[in-house]
Formats: C-alpha cells, structure tokens, sequence
C-alpha cells in the first residue's frame, strides 16, 4: 500500500489547520488545549482520497516559533510540503522560519497556498509575488501556487488538482533498508505499543523483525499489526504515514526521534562530517547547537574546518548515511540556523598536526555521492556491505570502479593489495630458502605479517600472489621441499623399503638415519615418503603394492591373514588396513573381518 505524505508549513494562525480541515473533513488538532486556544502545539494528523485516487496523508505543523521544534519534527521526514501564507496577512517571522528550515531539508517539491482569500479580496496577486521572491532561494521557487479561503471552499478543488499533480511527479525511493523515524508512541488497550511515523525508506511488512534504536541503544522488536489511515496493511511503502504495533517494548520506552530500521543495515553514527547547504558561514570556533535529523532533537558539538565544512558530534547515535540533510539550530533561540548534509558518517580520527586542514581541502572536493575510490584508499580496505550501509554503494554486490579490487567480500585499494601480495610472495620465498623443510607459511603468520583486518582476506592475496595452500600452509607452488643434508638418509630408506615394501623402519633406525618428525614431514610433502598411523613410515606405493596382495586372498580376509600376505607385522597391518578403509579401497564388516571394496 502506498499513501504519499504532505506536511503543512508557515505562520502561526495563518489557516493550517483549518486548510487540512477543510481538505479532509477531519480535526488534525489532537489535544483539547490545541483546540480550545485556536493554537496547534503538536504535530496533527489528517487524510483524503484526491480525485485521481492517490491517498495523501497530511502532516500538520505547529506554526509558533515556541514549537520550532515540533515543526522540525513533522517537516523532517515529510517529502512534500503545502506551504501556506495568509493573504491578509502576507509574509511573516515565522514564514521565514519555515522556509529556512524547508531549505535546510532540501524538500523541493509543494505547493503555496495563499489562504484566507475572502478577508481581503484583491491582495492574492501582491502577496504572491511577495512569497515568490522569499522562496527563491529553495526548492520551492517554481512550485505551483493557488489561492482558497478554507471557510468559503473557493480553490480547494484547484488545490486538490495540484496537489494531484506534483505527488504524481515525487517518485517514491526505491525498496531496501528501512527506516522509520518515530513522531508518536503510545498504548491500545489489547494491543499493546503503537508508534507512528513517516516510512521514509524501505518496505514495511508484517511480522517484520527490526531494531529499534534510542538513547539506549538498538534493541529488536517484532512487528505485531500494521495500519495507515485508521485501515489495516500487510505491507506499506515510502512515503507512508503508518501506525506500527510492535512487540518487545513498552510504549513508554518509545520517544519521538527514535528510529524502526532494518537490523545491521544502517551505519548508527554519533560523528558526522558535514557540508552547509543554507544558513550562514560555519563560525570559526566550536559552539554546541542541536541538530534535527528525522523526527529527532539531539545536541551536538559543531566544530568547524572551513566556512562551509565541519564535523559534528552528537550526544547520541543516529542512522545517518551520505546525503541524508540535517538542520542546524541554536539551542539559545528559536530560529533555524541553517542546514546540512551529511558527506561522511563515518570520518576519520584527526590527529596529527594539519589533519583538519587536509579534511576540508578533501570535503571540499567531494560531492553529495560520495567518492569510493577515495574513501577505500582512505581505509587500504573496506568491506563492501559497510561502504552500502554508509550510503557509497546502491548495493553491496556493486562492481568496483577502477582502482578497487574486490577480495573475499572486501573491497581493497589497487596499490595495497599489490604490496600485500608482494609482500607475501617475498616473505614465502624467504622462509623456503632459509628453511627449507618449512611446510610453508602458517595463514595466520601471513595475516599477522601483512596486518589484514580479516581473515577473509588471506585467501585472495595468496592466490593472488600465485602462491599454493597446503594443510594451512602458505608455500610456493614450485616449492615441494628440499631435504638438503637429509637427501642420503631419505634415498637409503626409499631403497630399502623398495626392498621390502611393508617393512617399516623402527623408531631406531628413523633414529640412526637422523630423520626425525620434521625431516619426515618434509620428505612426505615431497611426496618421497607416506606416513600413516603413529610412526608408521613407507612409500608413496605401499597402499597400491598392499591391494595387489589382498585382492588374491579368500573375501573376506582377517587382520592376520592380510599381514602373512604382505609379510609384515601387526604395528604396520592394522594402520595400513585402517589407511585403505579410509581411501575406500577395503571396507570392514567386522571386528575381525574386512573385504577389498568392489
């Protein structure tokens, strides 16, 4: 189900509500002083059926400058806006607050509505032009205009038109992770906690399971029902005001500014680099101010690095990605300061001394898309799915651009990942001639060496590196293993059990020859010598040799009759059988009993 979102904007007592009123016969003031004071405190909830069909849900916002914040709350998450100026009274304080924080969000699709017709026929034209130079430095400069009077119903029809018009023309975001902003929370007896938002990204689906963030952290919840317009959904999409029953919290650990997302989909931030987009240049030292993202207040540090880039830290973390628009306000007055846009939520730590002023050369080069490239050279490797979550990726199985490798789920700069195979390389080849009876590298040497954030990223480098993997060794494919001064020991044991295939040396005559376990090992990877059981040594060939002999015996044979055949004795019989059970040459019946496979 799809309803699209219009919040209200504009002067306190300039017709907002009554406007929403009037559009869809229904009181969008929801507290009893709201209406017995003429005043809207709090964000109002209202909707209608336009005549093309489309389901619109209004917003309505608190017009005095004492309830800037509530305004910001309902202006937030909302795509499109009527903003609305009294024709008796033309543009005032708090249209330009509205119109300060409507730029703040970069919302660039509305409509004005010049209210209040019938108190002074006449004036429409003039105070048109008057909003018209107002909004010319926003989104709002071309939006179509029309004139009612809410009381008389002139030009509602006319409104409804174009409102028609350019909700055809706001394309819904497309699906994947959700985010939800919270604007209200409370309790239905039998159901349990409901919260209320603006769905501004995802799809909402019943049973979904999901995390709710806050000021204490993520928690998962569970959706139990969903509803937008007082009507049940099984599923909801952007930009629709939903109603959402949750399980797993009580509604009074729900406050607005808490966001419903997709678990592990969001990078959750309390840094945040910046670029202004309205307002005034950034001061020169830091100052605390608030921010509003979403539906939520939070005090912040502004600490800036040139006019028009800065760094904030919130109190609290928040689901924010690159792009996503901020605004600014003093926490000492009631205006807009202006806005933001987030260029990284994720920045890097500035220590060193001239850090902050690279990072505004840098921001100043970087567009609201982002820069991969730069931001894996910046980190040497990144996982994929966290440059998605950060907003620099439309998916994690995104191509890399040039430049970028991708390597067991991460994505690595060119130049770094060739380092780390040369390096690899090298440190091999250094371990084979230095030791040549070493299996190899161990991995974990190799990601040690190379400090790799993740294991993941071993197997790429090696092969990368056109090196082999044996037995948890890293090793050069040419490299079998030398026996250097071991060579006459290995040949005069390869001699004597040709001799005498299953006539395995004692431990006195590995002993006497100086091979031990690590010479053996060597001689094995060379693929000279085949250990099987506890120190059981022959040649590569005896599990051949042995199934000759046993194919002619009487099926099945016994464990004695095998070792008269290979004429040796118990120690070297039964792990031999054991080594043929295994390679599925022979197979056991019993304790006593065992048959050459078929």
């Amino acid at each position: 189900m799809s309803v699209h979102v219009v919040a209200t904007a504009g002067h306190v007592d300039h017709g907002k509500s009554t406007l929403v009123r009037a559009l869809t016969g229904m009181e969008p003031d929801r507290w009893e002083e709201e209406r017995r004071r003429g005043l809207t405190i709090d964000l109002g909830y209202a909707w209608t059926t336009l005549p093309s069909g489309r389901d619109v849900a209004f917003v309505d916002v608190p017009g005095h400058e004492r309830f800037l914040g509530n305004m910001l709350a309902g202006l937030g998450p909302a795509p499109v806006v009527c903003f609305v100026v009294a024709v008796d009274e033309g543009w005032q304080a708090q249209s330009a607050d509205h119109r300060d924080a409507v730029a703040a969000l970069g919302i660039e699709r509305g409509v004005v509505v010049l209210t209040r017709a019938d108190r002074a026929p006449g004036r429409a034209e003039e105070v048109l032009a008057q909003v018209r130079a107002e909004l010319a430095g926003t989104g709002l400069r071309d939006a179509p205009a029309v004139t009612v009077s809410a009381l008389e119903g002139t030009g509602l029809d006319e409104l409804r038109a174009a409102l028609d018009d350019v909700l055809a023309r706001a394309a819904a975001p497309a699906g994947g992770r959700l985010r939800l902003w919270v604007d209200r929370s409370f309790t239905i007896t039998g159901s349990g906690t409901v919260v209320t938002g603006t769905l501004t990204a995802g799809t909402l689906r019943q049973d979904d399971r999901l995390e709710l963030l806050g000021s204490g952290g993520a928690r998962p919840v569970a959706v139990r029902g969903l509803h937008s317009r007082n009507r049940p959904a099984a599923s909801l999409e952007p930009h629709a005001r939903v109603a959402v029953n949750l399980r797993g919290v009580p509604a009074d650990e729900v406050h607005r500014g808490d966001a419903l997302v997709t678990p592990g989909a969001w990078p959750v931030t309390d840094v945040l680099d910046v670029r202004r987009t309205t307002g005034s240049a950034f001061p020169l030292v830091a100052e605390h101010l608030v921010v509003h993202a979403g539906t939520a207040a939070v005090p912040a540090r502004l600490s800036p690095f040139d006019d028009d880039h800065a760094r904030l830290a919130l109190d609290r973390p928040l689901p924010l990605v690159l792009g996503d628009r901020v605004v600014l306000r003093d926490p000492g007055s009631r205006s807009v300061l202006g806005g933001a846009q987030v260029l990284d939520a994720d920045p890097p730590a500035l220590r060193r001394r001239g850090d902050r002023a690279r990072r505004a050369e840098r921001l100043a080069g970087l567009d609201a898309r982002g820069d991969v490239l730069a931001e894996v050279a910046r980190r040497g490797a990144v996982p994929a799915e966290r440059l998605h979550r950060l907003g620099l990726l439309p998916a994690a199985d995104a191509a890399p651009p040039a430049g970028v490798r991708a390597a067991g789920g991460w994505w690595v700069h060119a130049p770094v990942l060739d380092a780390w195979q040369q390096r690899l390389r090298t440190a091999v080849e250094e371990l084979h001639t230095r030791d040549p009876l070493a299996a190899g590298l161990s991995r974990g040497a190799a990601r040690d060496l190379l400090a790799l954030p993740d294991a993941a990223l071993v197997d790429p480098v090696v092969r990368g590196a056109g090196l082999a993997q044996e037995g948890g060794h890293i090793r050069s494919p040419q490299h079998r293993g030398g026996l250097g001064a071991h060579e006459p020991a290995v040949r005069r044991l390869e001699h004597r059990l040709a001799a005498e295939p299953f006539r395995a040396p004692e431990a006195e005559d590995l002993t006497a020859l100086r091979l031990g376990a690590r010479e053996l090992a060597a001689a094995e990877r060379a693929g000279r010598l085949l250990r099987i059981g506890e120190g059981v040594v022959l040649l590569p060939t005896a599990p051949a040799l042995a199934m000759r002999e046993l194919a002619r015996l009487p099926q099945p044979f016994t464990t004695s009759q095998a070792r008269q055949a290979l004429g040796t004795t118990r120690r070297v019989a039964i792990p031999l059988l054991e080594h043929l059970d295994a390679r599925g040459w022979t197979r056991r019946l019993d304790a006593g009993h065992r048959t050459v496979a078929r």
